[in-house]
Parts: structure tokens; sequence; C-alpha cells
């Protein structure tokens, strides 16, 4: 069995990441063994690296993770990890398992745990934590199987999981009536085909940690504190790499539950800014049953709240925010599982209007004597058109496509289906390629900077003009003035954190450093009407901020006339750099300067000139 962690070669770009299939001349799929469902390149790659982080022996680790890890793999089979959204083919299931194993250690890697223990403790339970938290990943959509899935024998038999992995030829169907959270409460069901009773009885002494992984099996993450966060972040870490998605964001999503402050961004907007149940132009319409909100504009407005609240990690596009609200089970899906619904309105003045829409359940957002009248017209549903993709800009691509089977499989009967196989491209390098870079650096260097001196700016050697912040009042459109008002008020209310680890703003050299690009896409992301500003003068909407606020030279530049200054950030085994803008005077944004950050230090602008490619970063 250790042969499994042997090197392989490297797989070409075509490589199947799932072994063949062994076709019955029924339709019917041949169940294979552990063995033979890890044994493709992809997943004897991912089980090293599962290996390489655990810092145990071969033989500790085949007990430890391997037993378990292939005890899942027969149990799942080559059963799809969903049917129309990630890691839906023959194997996604195994697939799904493996990479959030494999993302949840590697974060793991960055907390000592349990929080706040000594660290005596924390070192003897540390070998509990990490295998608890990758069994929490394995098992966390084990459930699917057991209620999303109809699978049956050559002879009519209904298979169920509880039985023990499926012996013979078999075939599959999603069941059309699946309640689409029920597998998180399902898991229970399953968990001991996986683990076996000596590993429960060792994880059982630790009560902190037993609590957090009973809450995470039973589906009830808000519960289960870091044990919990992780699994979250790791699942759409792995999520994000399946749907052409960038994982390393995934990764980096906030650690306060997500769920939450989404539902309290809808509450917020419900309550004060959106228009329900209007004659004609409304954001939405509250029916007897059911809130039916219009899902772009519904989700433009709640990105930008949460941004303006301080939020970190928000996705970046309606089609992730659908994502995110789906995953956490706040919009109820359609018949086919998506989040998107078509409906169409009517009003009792004969006025009709079709929209795509969210819905909700009202009972998510309102107590029973907070909602609203209902609405005196209709909202009907459309039917979906089986086969199609839609071409609205807000419907989901990543739940509407369509996989092909492979070519020569024979098609089973449309009562009972099968899911297509695996996609041909091999992903794993992009995926295990996070692994091998050191932990996300505070900020990401820009790839483009200011120009040394640009055509509208003053000469370096005259004084600048700094603009009294008494006459920064937000305005009704973007500028430079309101990005330094939005920053000044930003820091006040703790919307914008300073000096963190993550912040966009800290205190360098006794006054105010500006991490760029980051604190200018911050601005842009809440003020929508960027977009369409920049876009006129044909820029990208971080750098028509930047040049609003080179503008205002309220910045100090060095002697040569460069705008960007190098900070370098010393941590305790490593350093790394942040370009950015420095301040004049601190009082621009603070009443009181913080002490200046101890772990930032400004780089010489000699040392700016002299490293390599740093002419070319800085001066544009």
């Amino acid at each position: 069995m250790l042969s499994l962690f042997q090197r392989k070669r490297k797989p070409s770009a075509i490589e199947i990441t799932s072994p063949p299939i062994a076709e019955l001349p029924s339709g019917l799929i041949q169940p294979e063994s552990a063995t033979a469902l890890l044994a493709t390149a992809r997943r004897q790659r991912l089980l090293e690296h599962i290996w390489q982080r655990t810092s145990l022996s071969r033989i500790q680790f085949a007990k430890l993770y391997l037993a378990p890890l292939e005890r899942y793999a027969e149990l799942v089979q080559q059963f799809p990890a969903s049917e129309a959204h990630h890691h839906a083919y023959h194997g996604g299931m195994l697939d799904h398992g493996l990479e959030i194993v494999a993302f949840a250690l590697k974060l793991k890697q960055s907390h000592l745990l349990p929080v706040g223990a000594a660290p005596e403790d924390q070192s003897a339970q540390a070998e509990a934590w990490t295998a608890a938290i990758a069994y929490a990943a394995l098992l966390h959509d084990i459930g699917k199987i057991a209620v999303d899935l109809h699978v049956e024998y050559t002879d009519g038999g209904i298979w169920h999981p509880w039985h023990g992995p499926v012996r013979r030829p078999y075939r599959f169907r999603y069941r059309k009536d699946r309640e689409y959270r029920l597998h998180g409460a399902a898991t229970g069901l399953l968990y001991t085909r996986v683990l076996d009773c000596d590993t429960l009885d060792w994880l059982s002494n630790y009560p902190e940690l037993w609590s957090s992984l009973l809450y995470v099996l039973a589906g009830q993450y808000e519960h289960a504190g870091v044990l919990g966060e992780l699994i979250i972040k790791a699942d759409q870490a792995s999520v994000a790499q399946a749907l052409g998605g960038d994982p390393t964001k995934a990764m980096a999503a906030p650690k306060h539950a997500l769920q939450r402050k989404l539902l309290e961004g809808l509450r917020y907007l419900l309550r004060d800014e959106l228009k329900l149940n209007q004659p004609q132009a409304s954001d939405g319409w509250f029916t007897e049953d059911a809130l039916w909100l219009v899902s772009k504009t519904v989700s433009d407005k709640l990105r930008a709240h949460l941004l303006s609240q301080g939020i970190e990690g928000i996705p970046a596009n309606n089609t992730a925010v659908f994502d995110v609200l789906q995953d956490h089970g706040i919009l109820q899906p359609t018949p086919g599982g998506k989040a998107i619904w078509k409906a169409k309105v009517t009003s009792e003045a004969g006025w009709s209007h079709a929209f795509t829409f969210l819905r909700l359940a009202p009972a998510l957002v309102w107590e029973a004597e907070e909602r609203p009248d209902p609405y005196a017209g209709t909202v009907v549903p459309q039917q979906e058109e089986a086969g199609t993709d839609s071409s609205d800009s807000q419907a989901i691509s990543s739940t509407t496509a369509v996989l092909l089977p492979q070519e020569g499989a024979q098609s089973l009967p449309s009562t009972l289906s099968s899911t297509p196989p695996a996609p041909v491209i091999d992903d794993v390098d992009a995926l295990l390629s996070l692994f091998e870079a050191d932990a996300t650096p505070i900020s990401e260097a820009v790839s483009e900077q200011a120009r040394t001196q640009p055509p509208d700016a003053i000469p370096s050697n005259q004084p600048a003009r700094p603009v009294p912040i008494e006459d920064a009042r937000p305005a009704e459109l973007p500028s430079g003035e309101h990005f330094i008002a939005w920053l000044r008020q930003g820091i006040q209310a703790r919307k914008l954190i300073i000096n963190d680890a993550r912040a966009l703003v800290h205190t360098v050299a006794d006054t105010a450093y500006l991490v760029s690009p980051g604190i200018f896409q911050r601005y842009a992301q809440e003020y929508l009407q960027v977009k369409t500003l920049a876009k006129q003068e044909g820029l990208s909407e971080w750098r028509w901020v930047q040049k609003r606020f080179e503008r205002l030279q309220l910045h100090r530049k060095h002697p040569s006339g460069l705008n960007i200054w190098i900070c370098v950030v010393s941590g305790p085994r490593k350093s790394r750099q942040l370009h950015g803008y420095l301040l004049n005077e601190a009082s621009v944004l603070f009443e009181l300067a913080p002490t200046n950050n101890p772990y930032l230090a400004l780089k010489a602008e000699s040392n700016v000139n002299n490293a390599p490619g740093s002419i070319d970063a800085l001066s544009g």
C-alpha cells in the first residue's frame, strides 16, 4: 500500500483524471477497489501532499489517514459531488474529498490549536487536531450519497450507503425530490463507515476538538469554531478550483461567519434601501410563500454594502455571490438545483414583465409580525427549459454547463442515468502549485505603478496643496476628495482596519501609508459608479481612483519624483515587501496618529532603485 506514495510520472495535459469506467452492456458501472480508485496520477499526488502535511511516518500515515481515505473511496466510488455544480462528473465526490483535505491541512498550518491553550497543550494535541480537520474535511459532504442519490443494482435492488460499499454493478440518478441542505444532517449516518472505533475513541479524549468535530459533521459550522471556519474555506477553495476560479481568494475568506454577514446585509437592504411590491419598477416582490429579489440589482447592492461595512473576502462578481448564497442555504434553489429563477410578475392593473430572481424564504429575513403585506399581483415561475443554457447575464453559468459523456460510452435510460465523466484536462498542477508558495503576503505587489511625473502633477519641488479634510465630505460622484473622506470615515468607524496583517492602511515614518493598488481597488468595489467613469477614460477602475488621489498632491514623493514607496514587512521568519503611497501628513486621515507599525520599515530610495526590477515596477 505504501507504493501509492511512490513518485509517478507527470501527467500530460490531456490525461484523464479518473480511472477508466467499466461500462457494462446494460449501462451499469462496475464497482472498483480503493486501490484502483486512488491509482490515478492526480489522486496519487494529492495523497502525497496530504502525507507531507501530517509530519508522520508512512506507517503511521497509513493507519491514521490512508485507511479512512480508502474506506471513503470505496464508499463514494464514481459518484459526483453535485448534479450540475462543482465536481459534477464520474468520481467528482472522491476528487472533491481529496482536494478539500489537502486545502484544509494547508490552512491548518497557520493555526495553533486549541486557540488560547498553553503551548504545551497545543503541542500535545497537535496531531489530534490535524487528524480531526482532515476527517471533517473528508466527510463534510458524504451525506449526499445517502439522500441525494438513488442507486440501484442490475436486478432492481436498491443500494444504501449504510449497507457498506457497492459490491455489484450499479447505476444511479439524482432524486428529483431531494432537499438541498439535508445531506448535512445525513452525515451522521455514515461517518462510522469511514472512521473506526479506535480513531473515535482517540478523538473523544479532547473535549473541545470533539465538540467541534461533531458540530461540523452535523452541518452546524457556526458552532464549530476554528475547525468549522477551516472546513468552509477549504471547501470554497476546492469549489473555486473546480469552477475555474481562484482558490487562493477562497482560502483568504473572512473568519467571521459569512452566512450571518450575508443575511444581515440583506436585512439592512430590505429595511433601508430596497423597494418591494411597487406597481412596476421594483427591487423585488413579496408573496405569501416567498421573497423574490431581482438578482443583479440586489447582488450589486449587497456586495457594495458589505464592503462599505469593512467586511473582507466578499465575492468579486455576481456569479460568485449567487454561489455563496446558495452554498449557505440562504437561497431556495430551482427544481433543477440552480440559484437563479425566471419568473413573470403581473400587477392587478395588467402590467407584466419577466425577471431573473433570487428566491428566499421570508422567515430568513423577517419575523412574522415584521413582514410587509403580500403583493396583490402574481409572481409565476417560468418552467426551466431542459438542455438549454440561458444567455441572460444574470444566470449562473457554472450551474448550467452541460458536460458531454465520453465518446463511445453507452447512453443510459433517461429515467435512470449516470453522470458524465470527468473533464480530460488535469488541473492538479494548478491546484498543488498553491502549496509551493509561501503564505499569502500582506498585499499583492502592484503590476503597474504610477509614473514618476504624471503630466497633470505639479513639480515635486513645489509644496503640495493638501485638500482640507473638512471640505472632503462625500460627494454624489466618486472623486479624489470623496476617496479621502471615505478613507477617514472608514478608519474612524473601524470599517477599514489599520496595521493588521491584511490591512490596506498602515502608519509608517509617523504618517499614513496606503497600500497600492489594494486600497484603490477596495474603494472601486464599494462605489459602483467608478466602473462607468473609468470606462469613459479607458482606464481600469483602480487606476482611475489612483489618478484622482494623485491629483490632490497629498502624498510624499522621492527626491527623484517617484510616487511609490516600498515597505519591508519583517516577520518572525520571513520578510516581504509592500508598495504604496506615503501621505505628507498623518492628520489627513487621523485626529491622533497611531504608533508606527513595528513590523514595517521604509526602504531607502537608493535601495529601491538598486532592487532588481524596481525601476520598471515603480516608473511604469
